[in-house]
């Protein structure tokens, strides 16, 4: 393919389960499809004059503060936009504290289509979308079995390699190579994908109840990790029990919804297992994972040293328990709601905590989410219309499949993946009119079907309305215009593939919109309500930094929340 590099799709898709066991990776049939990995960045769509972005005041440099000497970005994985207000009234700690000290952009979105962990986090301090990070799904992600986990027994490998590009921690590494950075997170891909290809101080949780890394990173662990597994704090709340943080009378959440975690322990208490190591898998599933994660981080610091120079470092934290619980109770329960109570109180004694070893004035943090997730289907109001579904995707497969097959057309040359269809034209050059009708019957029998909204062919869309279109705007920012896609479906509102009880990973806005918040003495506080995206993340961060990206971005930066 005309020496372009290519990712093979058979990778791992490992998905949360609703008795929240390991996840083991599978992998799918030997596929010679691949997306592209020749993804330079491409221009965003052009802004009309009356853009609010282009109305933001200049920085006046005369009383600009030096440049921050930590930045942390704390992750919220399937941090929803409206959290922050619909329990605003109940937080007390660091979510309280940032959203109401900091810049909040309150419609932000993730403004690419496949809304899941893997693109969301790479986007984040590489300010562009997925076509130009090569990050553009959970099963284009981190799995690399030529970089096996550190320990014993070695778990899956895992690595940056399919990232393209550079991030905010390579342009400060640029301007002072002393510059250092610390990832942390329960997910692999949550501690990886921020940072890039650098072979920074990269981390995450293995269900054994241990903090590793690959060979990707380090040959072996530091001393300061292992001092903090061997006080195997995973493993100490076996036995204990997840309730309620405030008396009942505060959540007006039911908590007899049988459908919430496939109708397994889906009322409070939620008890951990009285033994050790299965209490190491489960406590992922509450909001202690993320207080250990939190706890971790802050020992790497102390370890590392960040923040205790003129240079600008990073500590970059991903926190994955909203996460789970939102995958197996959904966004509106009342786990939800006493999670993000819990959260918010991690946080503050996290900040405050930071805050004693380090000078706050010279800390700049930003907080966001890398998607946000859609209600239950079947808890979706009866108003809703058309009636929310869950579409049997392997279905779907099977169908493409069969009019692939009777066209003589080899079947793992044209595949669904899920939203997605993909194919090798190349491989194909001599039956490409074939593979055309196979497509156009599948697209119309496709949209036949309840709970599809949409089936379009992705070279359509290249040439459609990405400023009035979201939605195709969004799947032009998924894919390289040069990609072996040729067709995307998009499902109806809260319509979701069928498998966990509650996800995200569409380009409607409950998926995409997530709160953007950055605190420190370099951001003029208060509520800023135009459309900004969370690829501005990046170049916003590098203003302050006073450091200059390396490429090109599809993000810019958000001035007018500057002083």
């Amino acid at each position: 393919m005309g020496g372009q590099a290519f990712y093979a799709i058979a990778c791992c898709f490992p998905l949360v389960g609703y008795h929240w066991r390991m996840r083991k990776p599978f992998r799918t049939p030997l596929l010679l499809l691949f997306f592209s990995a020749q993804a330079a960045c491409q221009p965003v769509a052009a802004r009309t004059a009356s853009d609010p972005r282009d109305l933001h005041t200049a920085v006046s440099t005369a009383t600009a503060p030096p440049p921050p000497s930590l930045i942390v970005l704390i992750t919220v994985d399937q941090l929803r936009w409206d959290y922050l207000d619909r329990f605003g009234p109940q937080l007390r700690g660091g979510l309280a504290r940032i959203s109401r000290t900091g810049a909040w952009f309150t419609n932000a979105h993730h403004d690419h289509a496949i809304t899941e962990t893997a693109p969301g986090h790479a986007t984040l301090l590489a300010g562009r979308f997925p076509r130009s990070t090569g990050i553009m799904a959970n099963r284009i992600g981190v799995v690399d079995d030529s970089a096996p986990l550190l320990g014993e027994p070695p778990g899956a490998g895992a690595s940056p390699k399919r990232f393209q590009g550079t991030t905010l921690v390579d342009w400060l590494h640029a301007k002072d190579s002393r510059s250092r950075t610390l990832s942390v997170s329960m997910k692999d891909r949550g501690a990886i994908l921020p940072v890039g290809r650098s072979r920074a101080d990269v981390y995450w949780y293995f269900p054994d109840g241990r903090f590793t890394t690959s060979r990707y990173y380090r040959d072996s662990l530091p001393d300061w990790v292992n001092r903090f597994n061997a006080r195997r704090l995973p493993q100490s709340f076996a036995g204990k029990k997840w309730t309620l943080l405030l008396p009942d009378s505060a959540y007006k959440e039911r908590d007899s919804v049988s459908i919430e975690m496939g109708g397994q322990n889906f009322v409070f208490p939620h008890p951990i297992p009285d033994d050790s190591a299965a209490a190491a898998t489960a406590v992922r599933v509450s909001p202690w994972m993320d207080e250990i994660t939190l706890d971790f981080a802050l020992d790497g610091l102390r370890a590392l040293s960040l923040g205790d120079s003129p240079r600008t470092d990073v500590l970059a934290i991903s926190l994955s328990a909203t996460d789970l619980i939102g995958h197996g109770f959904g966004p509106d329960s009342r786990e939800m709601h006493d999670n993000i109570l819990r959260l918010d109180r991690s946080l503050g004694v996290f900040l405050d905590s930071l805050f004693k070893l380090r000078d706050s004035s010279r800390i700049a943090i930003a907080l966001t989410g890398d998607h946000g997730v859609g209600t239950i289907p079947e808890l979706v109001p009866g108003s809703v219309k058309p009636t929310p579904v869950r579409v049997n995707a392997s279905a779907l497969a099977a169908g493409l499949r069969g009019l692939v097959t009777g066209a003589n057309i080899d079947s793992t040359l044209v595949v669904l993946d899920q939203q997605t269809v993909l194919a090798d034209r190349n491989a194909l050059k001599k039956r490409t009119a074939s593979l055309d009708s196979v497509l156009a019957i599948f697209a119309l029998q496709a949209r036949t079907l309840p709970g599809v909204s949409r089936v379009d062919r992705f070279q359509d869309l290249l040439r459609g309305d990405t400023i009035n279109d979201a939605i195709a705007r969004r799947w032009v920012h998924q894919f390289p215009a040069q990609s072996n896609v040729e067709m995307v479906i998009t499902l109806t509102p809260f319509s979701i593939f069928s498998g966990l009880v509650a996800t995200h990973g569409s380009p409607h806005d409950y998926d995409t919109h997530v709160p953007l918040i950055f605190a420190g003495p370099w951001f003029a506080p208060g509520r800023y309500p135009e459309f900004v995206r969370t690829v501005d993340l990046a170049p916003t961060l590098a203003e302050i930094a006073g450091v200059k990206p390396s490429e090109r971005l599809d993000g810019v930066v958000l001035r007018r929340a500057l002083k």
